[in-house]
């Protein structure tokens, strides 16, 4: 999900804590399993993040306890942005949550240090089919050939927008089909007919992570963030330039808050607020837009086309601890997080993106009179991989140090991009 840069100087001595923690991750045989599950019994625990999730999380185990009755399982709720330090902590103790959520950016780090139980057994067992899943999410949490996660949701970018504004300034409402350049264009004009207003033509979290703006745009102007293989950075190419260019561009017009105003004012909180005519945001947003003043008048357009249409894909997995002391009790619940009875209660009562096939019907209701199909269409149609390697964190961290001062004006955005590729080509070198 969003946010991944916000906790990354904390992630970075994650690296350290975790090398050489150890634990065994076991060969991925399945525990096992009382044939009357009534017979199982045990206490376990279910690691997740964001306050807003734990209706859903207590009924998903409410079910689970109607075939497994007999087993105890502790919802840990904890805010994003103190999760992963949290994380870090237990796993250098071996107190990990039995089953925990886990998202791309971090996953290879836990992987290789050997904090996750395969899933293999599970899988071999016909327990859990990866068919179920998009590919590119069951390829995500595989390590070195090895299965670790189920994966739970997942969510592209596209552009909410206020349809009310857009007739307000006498812009025409976003195509289907609208370029980059049409984009920059409709912000500058509302800009220039609602400034008086304190309106901006668009918003964006671009210092909480380059997956819902400068990602996509690094990937729509033909670039990528790094190579396939996770050995080299693309940011030093013409077209990770022109993909920053965009946000630079649309600061020093003024159609977009400085980094400094969107310090004051989030960007959620300005378009909810009216402030916004749109809103570059991933599909985690659309609950929240629902349930916020504005959402009559909430629309969505996917992401605008430059050399072609991109949106970046990722999704969360459900993982067990290598280091679980309940093993038996935490495969059947992770068994029952992978079905799609589990995958119609989450979507529905969190407003997320099922990744389990055929489930999806519920986020697409989240926002009546929104075109929600446009986050779907993008993952099947033009969605790119979200950019990872072994130790994410170690390069992520300059992107937060660096890239401000590129979309501040303060340095050339080619300038920025140069050092961005040599400092994480060295920190790539090292993994």
């Amino acid at each position: 999900m969003k946010k991944h840069l916000a906790v990354l100087s904390a992630l970075v001595a994650a690296t350290v804590a975790l090398a050489g923690c150890g634990g065994g991750s076991g060969d991925g045989g399945a525990a096992a399993q009382p044939a009357n599950p009534a017979d199982l019994k045990a206490e376990i625990s279910y690691g997740v993040w964001g306050e807003n999730i734990a209706g859903a999380a207590q009924q998903i185990v409410a079910d689970f306890n109607k075939t497994y009755p007999n087993v105890k399982v502790n919802v840990q709720v904890t805010p994003y942005k103190e999760y992963w330090t949290k994380l870090q902590t237990q796993a250098g103790s071996k107190t990990t949550p039995d089953v925990f959520w886990m998202n791309g950016p971090n996953f290879q780090l836990y992987a290789a240090n050997k904090k996750l139980a395969p899933i293999t057994g599970l899988v071999d067992g016909k327990k859990i089919d990866p068919a179920h899943y998009p590919k590119a999410l069951d390829t995500l949490y595989t390590y070195e050939g090895v299965r670790y996660g189920v994966p739970k949701d997942y969510d592209t970018i596209a552009v909410f927008y206020n349809k009310k504004l857009f007739a307000e300034a006498g812009v025409a409402e976003p195509r289907s089909d609208w370029t980059v350049e049409q984009f920059v264009q409709s912000a500058k004009d509302i800009r220039s007919k609602l400034k008086a207003k304190d309106v901006f033509g668009v918003t964006a979290a671009l210092v909480d992570g380059g997956q819902q703006t400068y990602y996509d745009t690094i990937a729509a102007a033909g670039g990528e963030v790094i190579s396939a293989d996770g050995k080299k950075s693309g940011f030093d190419t013409p077209e990770a330039v022109r993909g920053l260019q965009v946000w630079a561009d649309l600061i020093a017009a003024d159609a977009m808050p400085s980094l400094a105003q969107d310090a004051d004012t989030p960007a959620l909180s300005r378009f909810t607020s009216g402030r916004a005519a749109m809103f570059w945001t991933g599909s985690w947003d659309t609950k929240l837009l629902a349930e916020s003043p504005i959402a009559a008048d909430v629309a969505v357009a996917p992401l605008p086309r430059d050399k072609r249409q991109a949106t970046v894909i990722h999704g969360l997995a459900n993982v067990i601890s290598a280091d679980t002391k309940n093993k038996a009790a935490a495969e059947a619940f992770l068994t029952y997080l992978a079905s799609q009875e589990a995958a119609v209660t989450f979507s529905k009562l969190s407003g997320v993106i099922s990744a389990y096939e055929g489930t999806q019907e519920s986020f697409l209701k989240v926002l009546p009179g929104a075109d929600l199909k446009v986050f779907l269409d993008g993952a099947e149609n033009y969605a790119v991989p979200y950019p990872v390697s072994k130790n994410s964190s170690a390069w992520g961290k300059f992107e937060v140090d660096l890239l401000p001062d590129a979309f501040s004006g303060a340095k050339p955005v080619g300038e920025v991009a140069k050092a961005m590729a040599e400092a994480m080509n060295k920190a790539l070198e090292k993994e």
